[in-house]
């Protein structure tokens, strides 16, 4: 969604949130042995958006670069290796 009428800074607190969105919204574990595997990846995950925010609000790091380092960090970790409800793997 592109939004050109919001400030530079609106703009890249919305990427980065994004960001964090795609970082915790992984598909559901189809059984109870793939939900190993998922809460692994997205404990991960979690954790990599934390210090991405963290940085942010603690730091003052610019959120377009957090949210670029976040999505670095989720190219590097697929939420792949288990089945989905959605069944995909």
């Amino acid at each position: 969604m592109t939004t050109p009428n919001l400030p530079e800074s609106a703009r890249e607190l919305r990427t980065l949130l994004s960001a964090v969105l795609d970082a915790i919204a992984i598909p559901y574990p189809a059984t109870v042995g793939d939900g190993e595997i998922h809460d692994r990846i997205l404990l991960d995950r979690v954790m990599d958006a934390r210090v991405a925010l963290e940085g942010v609000l603690q730091r003052g790091d610019d959120p377009g670069w957090s949210a670029d380092y976040l999505r670095a960090r989720l190219t590097e970790k697929p939420a792949t290796g288990y089945r989905t409800a959605g069944g995909a793997q």
